[in-house]
């Protein structure tokens, strides 16, 4: 009878303990859909939060449609992220805003009023080309947050020349993300009272999904005019992550850059 009665309770506890285990598991799998889903904006993203490059600031700033990790030592963002698909590529005709501080820094962006006879154009991060789409869309990439000094040549030469090619490959992809920032160094020349730094270089990381794959291209460029091929330009990601400290797509392993994209 001892032993019968042994039986019963032996199989009590492990049926608690598959219950407890299952309900252990049910959350496990219900807090893995929220982390990847808890910053996507649009209910028809391929791109969520796990895409998000790690901040080596801690301070990451989420608009509607980009998201930016702001480094306050240098007065701009390490880097700007975001989703750009065929259906954002609009040709509007909107009135250009003024440049303003962005609220959500914690920390103040820098005023538009230090690149004033700087010699350095107040160049955009995440392209105001790339979200003509609606007008709010357009107008958010006027916070200071998003703009870093570049020379004019630069800006208006092969980074113009990169950023027109992103949006063809929107075009070819139908859905493509991108991260894109200049690489911030204490040497680096400042402008304006508040010291915003000049970086010597910029990058632009282009990732596309095919399925479960994933290609992606890579861009390292000096703050300087160039006639060259675009192509010339390509790094692997790794050399962009060791110049900066950051893990690009720390969700994606072995992800290469290639010029076949």
């Amino acid at each position: 009878m001892k032993g019968c009665v042994g039986l019963i309770l032996l199989s009590f506890a492990l049926l608690s303990c598959k219950r407890e285990n299952v309900k252990i598991d049910e959350e496990i799998k219900t807090n893995e859909v929220v982390s990847f889903k808890e910053n996507s904006t649009h209910k028809d993203s391929l791109y969520t939060v796990a895409y998000l490059p790690t901040s080596t600031t801690k301070q990451i700033v989420k608009h509607q449609y980009y998201t930016l990790s702001y480094n306050e030592k240098f007065e701009q963002a390490e880097w700007v992220a975001y989703e750009l698909k065929k259906e954002y590529l609009k040709n509007n005709d909107y009135k250009r805003p003024y440049f303003i501080e962005d609220p959500k820094v914690t920390t103040g962006s820098a005023d538009w009023r230090n690149y004033k006879k700087s010699g350095y154009d107040k160049g955009h991060l995440c392209p105001a080309g790339d979200m003509e789409f609606s007008k709010d869309a357009y107008n958010d990439t006027f916070y200071t947050s998003n703009i870093s000094p570049q020379k004019k040549e630069f800006n208006a030469g092969i980074w113009n020349r990169i950023e027109q090619k992103t949006r063809y490959w929107a075009g070819k992809y139908n859905d493509i993300y991108v991260v894109t920032g200049g690489i911030a160094k204490d040497s680096d020349k400042r402008i304006g009272t508040e010291k915003v730094a000049v970086p010597k270089y910029f990058y632009k990381i282009v990732l596309a999904k095919s399925g479960k794959d994933h290609k992606a291209i890579a861009f390292l460029v000096p703050n300087e005019k160039s006639d060259k091929s675009i192509y010339d330009f390509v790094v692997p990601i790794e050399t962009l992550e060791k110049m900066t400290g950051i893990d690009f797509f720390p969700n994606l392993k072995n992800l290469k850059s290639s010029k076949d994209f």
